[in-house]
């Protein structure tokens, strides 16, 4: 079975900075095992696996996996997934071209536009499949712990750790400035003993700058699932948005924020997020940003 990939850097705009991505464009017919061990082999931070829709009307169905397990959502993939489909111009037969394409994921249906410069593909811009979802409180002494850092480190003026989810959980905690933030080094041995006991992906810290055209900086920590540090995490910067969105106190607001995250581990990325905000309910969060084609090439399945 020969298998035909892309990688793609996604959130940037130059190649070999941003999150990496594989695609596996054409992933009829393998086994989620299978899947498995292939974004083991490819060794990134998630591989995507593009599959027939099961609804006609939807561009595909995407499974995306990190090198250890199955994600029901996520943002780079998607945003970079959908980048390579638009790219490619077709999938299974069909075209796939205009504005915006919708996939078919565990977490539900995910929409993304396309964006273009005249005819050329430049990058992608999603909306999370669930509304946001605000859990369980963290102690702040977790977060330091499993960060390497003092718990006074840890900013609770704004909010206290916490889980949040546009559909995949995370525990998003702000740090007291930039400084701290490049300090903080995840500890594998407390994200396997203590952060695998909530249901989360992994720990987003973050902090709010006034930088000129940046909003916040962030890092995003799970070694215990193969990802010591991943240098862009749509799925958590658009749960970010939606926390942000849902703390302030207008009922009714539209909030966009740009954020960087990867510098301190050398591929930096940039993510542009937005939330909606209606009669005091957040409805709506997107993420999106640039991406640039890396490599292509086959896989010769035995």
């Amino acid at each position: 079975m020969k298998l035909h990939f892309v990688t793609v850097d996604v959130f940037t705009g130059t190649q070999f900075a941003g999150n990496p991505l594989g695609v596996v464009l054409n992933a009829e017919g393998l086994t989620g095992g299978q899947m498995q061990a292939i974004a083991a082999e490819f060794n990134l931070a998630e591989t995507t696996f593009v599959l027939p829709p099961k609804d006609p009307a939807n561009t595909a169905e995407v499974r995306i996996f990190t090198p250890r397990y199955e994600m029901p959502f996520a943002g780079h993939p998607n945003v970079g997934t959908a980048f390579a489909l638009a790219r490619a111009g077709r999938s299974y037969g069909r075209a796939v071209e205009g504005a915006s394409v919708t996939f078919e994921e565990k977490a539900g249906l995910v929409p993304i536009a396309i964006h273009r410069e005249g005819p050329t593909v430049t990058g992608a811009r999603l909306a999370s499949p669930q509304r946001l979802s605000v859990g369980a409180e963290i102690s702040p002494e977790l977060i330091a712990s499993a960060c390497s850092l003092s718990v006074n480190d840890i900013e609770t003026r704004n909010h206290r750790p916490c889980i949040a989810s546009c559909g995949a959980p995370f525990i998003l905690a702000e740090v007291k400035g930039r400084e701290k933030l490049a300090e903080a080094t995840a500890r594998s041995d407390v994200f396997t003993r203590e952060v695998t006991k909530h249901p989360v992906t992994s720990i987003f810290i973050y902090t709010q700058v006034a930088e000129d055209g940046l909003d916040i900086r962030a890092r995003m920590f799970a070694p215990h699932h193969g990802i010591p540090e991943d240098p862009a995490t749509g799925s958590a910067n658009v749960a970010l948005i939606g926390l942000l969105a849902h703390l302030r106190a207008e009922r009714d607001l539209r909030l966009s924020k740009t954020i960087a995250q990867g510098v301190e581990m050398g591929r930096p990325s940039l993510l542009k997020a937005e939330a909606e905000k209606n009669d005091g309910v957040v409805t709506a969060t997107y993420i999106g940003g640039a991406c640039v084609p890396v490599m292509s090439g086959t896989i010769d399945l035995a």
